[in-house]
């Protein structure tokens, strides 16, 4: 005999599940509780983003689990360990079966035609003649919010992955959501990181320009040294060693500040790409997605891109000013390059969120201001 019980609490995401499994028999009977969930076809999910993870994952261990479509191409897997809980997700939802503490073993995953199937399972049970046994779970079917996981509790919250940017991911998107608390607004949340971010970085970043301000004092030397020993490059390259040592200068120092801003960058636009806080939030004007590419309506679609991507092109533009206000190096194939880079970046801007976007931009405008700052110091 098998009974279940389902309690639900008014707007809440998470329910609980009792089942009662009685032995009505007059013999003993032995088998192992099992609870079956089953999901869309990895098909229709795995396509959407390959930035993303969409799928089966399990917190068992200690550790995150997730599982790619591929591992079920040869069939069934089956996972034992002490397991939190078992979900399947995509980019902002996710489902998540919750065993009562101690008594889940492991997860069956398998595909079922078109579809996925997970069953958690629990230890091998005994039932005597007459008696019963009740089996507890919690379920969760919600948003994968980092502050509402956090306050149901069973690491749900670690289901919210940023992978190898986690350690600056999760705290970008606690003082995104800590400053949206006040202002009411992504967008502003957004500028004022950015400066967080520029406050933070700025020492270094100083040290960075100003090292590329004097690498450009040196050229006129540098020149005269590749001009006087052109035949030599063992001896050419010793000399500019020298020359380095000499003045004191790190030919790597200028692109210290770029290297350090890459992490960041991925880790906001993994935030913005799969944080549901951030999800259809407005900023301002045209505006209206933070998470969608930025885009003016005209009136009519522009081939290929459908709206004036309109803070992409000033991201784009704040990146020419940037650069011509940056001191130039002698070699003129770098410099092409160098110049070149803002209409680059413009182009691989055109699909990113806007949010992202405008981080780039408010980064740029912070970056003239700087180097404003260190072209009016004396030398």
């Amino acid at each position: 005999e098998i009974e279940r019980v389902y309690s639900f609490v008014r707007d809440s995401y998470l329910f609980d599940l009792a089942v009662r499994v009685k032995n009505t028999t007059t013999h003993p009977l032995q088998g192992t509780a099992e609870l079956h969930q089953t999901n869309l076809p990895f098909g229709e999910i795995t396509n959407a983003n390959r930035f993303l993870f969409m799928g089966p994952s399990m917190y068992m261990n200690g550790e995150l689990e997730e599982y790619k479509s591929k591992v079920l191409e040869n069939g069934a897997l089956t996972v034992q360990g002490a397991m939190d809980w078992a979900a399947y997700g995509d980019r902002y939802f996710m489902g998540a079966i919750i065993p009562e503490a101690g008594r889940a073993a492991g997860m069956v995953m398998q595909q079922q035609g078109d579809l996925v199937q997970m069953r958690v399972a629990g230890s091998l049970d005994t039932l005597q003649p007459g008696e019963e046994k009740v089996y507890h779970y919690r379920i969760f079917y919600g948003p994968k919010k980092l502050s509402l996981l956090q306050d149901i509790g069973h690491n749900l919250d670690r289901s919210v992955n940023f992978g190898w940017f986690d350690v600056i991911a999760k705290p970008t998107l606690w003082l995104l959501n800590a400053l949206h608390g006040v202002f009411k607004n992504y967008g502003i949340a957004i500028i004022l990181v950015t400066v967080v971010f520029k406050i933070i970085f700025w020492p270094i970043t100083h040290k960075g320009m100003k090292s590329m301000k004097n690498m450009q004092k040196l050229q006129p030397k540098m020149v005269k040294i590749k001009e006087k020993y052109k035949n030599d490059s063992a001896k050419m390259n010793q000399e500019v060693m020298n020359l380095y040592r000499t003045y004191k200068v790190n030919p790597l120092g200028g692109c210290l500040p770029m290297l350090l801003q890459i992490p960041v960058f991925f880790a906001l636009y993994k935030v913005l790409l799969q944080s549901i806080e951030l999800r259809h939030a407005p900023f301002m004007l045209w505006i209206g997605d933070l998470s969608a590419p930025d885009r003016l309506w005209i009136g009519f679609d522009i081939p290929y891109l459908g709206g004036i991507p309109v803070l992409t092109l000033l991201m784009g533009a704040s990146m020419f000013l940037q650069q011509k206000m940056t001191p130039t190096t002698a070699d003129p194939t770098q410099a092409k390059i160098m110049m070149f880079l803002p209409v680059i970046f413009t182009f691989m801007f055109l699909n990113f969120a806007s949010g992202l976007v405008l981080y780039w931009f408010v980064n740029n405008l912070l970056a003239i201001f700087q180097q404003q700052v260190i072209n009016r110091q004396k030398s």
